[in-house]
């Protein structure tokens, strides 16, 4: 099948909310020959990196919008002019196959409005005053992202947006327990793979250009994950010791728990809760590479239902988010992602942490993470926590990475190094 069809088709499921870009493209990459692999996954992805803008310029150029029933035209519009702004494939290539896939798609009325809208962008491909004056045009961000990231860090915003446009770094958290960094290097330069340590992870290497992930040193071995280097630091702040009882609620896919059980040996127990239960097999999968077992369940961490009410020493809160800290790994949450949602997920995170508080031991620590970047799902939930709990403290973080907040510390995407991400460490007292 034409690869830009299989492009229009995940951005459509995008487009139509069914369903995000990691759900959408293994199927189709399982479809396509190997040597079209990495052209499908780089329209998919570019296409949705650029979509805010993409869709500014479509919307000048056609006379009438589309019809719901024609969604895939016009993600397949939206891949073309993606092909022709931010490729080097040459522009007779990208206008003829894009047009040529509209047959595969069973639309053959669409070769003329494709081949219009294209040949006229390749011609003049300006937006208009008021086009080129906007946010998604600007900074290939909606406009509600825009003017909310503007208004809570006025002096970061630029370089979010900017980071947020480009690709992630590919960053692995080596196992510690099977060998050490200096040791996996050496791995990887022997192999020829260019790659250098973390700033701030002692078990962080990032490597220069993008892999095939499975075949990196040592991967069936279990000797490294894929984890970002801000998500590392999960583990550390955790301050873990032999026999206590651990909780990582919201766990999938279970890389904080592998990092959890890598740091620390001899917990007395570990359980990894997940609220869809499809997913535990994602958990289970990544600790049996690793060598490592705890208990898994299946159970919502809003909810007491599942505890069996013996109290945790450590909880590892790393609630649902709008993810906007991890936009250049997830694009499509430009999409996905509404103004609205976020009252929503600061509801959830508030419920979350206040059931999570009550299974805590009086003298335990709880540490609340999100991969956002916005202040109304981190600082402002926290702040409000401990405003209605006064036997919890929050203790400061004594760290050389991220920026101090009232409460907890935020870290914004940096080029070529960590993502986005939020820390907050909860004490309990006696």
């Amino acid at each position: 099948m034409s690869v830009r069809v299989q492009a229009a088709r995940c951005l459509m499921a995008v487009l139509k909310q069914e369903g995000s870009l990691a759900q959408a493209l293994p199927p189709a990459l399982a479809r396509t020959p190997e040597r079209d692999r990495p052209l499908l996954q780089e329209l998919c992805y570019g296409s949705c990196r650029q979509l805010p803008a993409l869709q500014l310029l479509l919307s000048e150029r056609l006379a009438k919008p589309l019809k719901p029933k024609d969604r895939d035209i016009e993600a397949l519009i939206l891949v073309g002019l993606y092909q022709l702004l931010h490729t080097r494939i040459p522009a007779h290539a990208a206008i003829g196959e894009t047009v040529a896939a509209c047959q595969k798609l069973k639309k053959g009325w669409a070769k003329g409005l494709i081949n219009g809208v294209l040949r006229g962008v390749q011609r003049d491909p300006q937006l208009s005053p008021r086009g080129q004056a906007s946010n998604e045009a600007r900074h290939a961000h909606p406009d509600w992202l825009v003017q909310q990231l503007k208004q809570a860090w006025p002096e970061h915003a630029e370089s979010i947006l900017a980071q947020n446009n480009l690709p992630a770094p590919l960053t692995l958290r080596v196992n510690l327990t099977r060998t050490n960094r200096e040791g996996y290097l050496a791995q990887l330069f022997e192999a020829g793979i260019s790659a250098r340590p973390g700033r701030f992870s002692p078990a962080a290497i990032t490597l220069d250009r993008p892999a095939d992930v499975p075949t990196l040193p040592g991967y069936a071995e279990g000797l490294f994950s894929v984890q970002d280097e801000a998500a590392q630091l999960a583990a550390g702040l955790l301050q873990l010791k032999a026999g206590q009882r651990v909780l990582d609620a919201c766990a999938a896919p279970g890389g904080k728990t592998g990092h959890i059980l890598e740091t620390e040996a001899a917990l007395d127990h570990c359980l990894a809760l997940e609220l869809s239960e499809q997913r535990l097999p994602r958990i289970e999968e990544n600790l049996a590479r690793l060598g490592l077992r705890c208990e898994i369940r299946a159970a919502d961490a809003a909810r007491s239902d599942w505890w069996d009410g013996l109290p945790f020493d450590c909880i590892l809160a790393d609630v649902p988010c709008s993810a906007t800290g991890v936009i250049r790994r997830n694009p499509d949450i430009k999409v996905l992602r509404q103004a609205a949602d976020i009252q929503q997920l600061s509801k959830l995170q508030r419920a979350i942490l206040d059931n999570l508080w009550s299974m805590l031991r009086p003298g335990g620590r709880l540490l609340y993470a999100t991969c956002s970047v916005l202040p109304a799902e981190n600082e402002r939930v926290v702040g409000d926590f401990l405003s209605r709990h006064p036997e919890a403290q929050e203790l400061p973080l004594k760290v050389d990475w991220g920026i101090a907040r009232p409460y907890g510390r935020q870290l914004f995407p940096q080029e070529n190094g960590h993502d986005g991400f939020y820390y907050a460490v909860l004490d309990k007292s006696q």
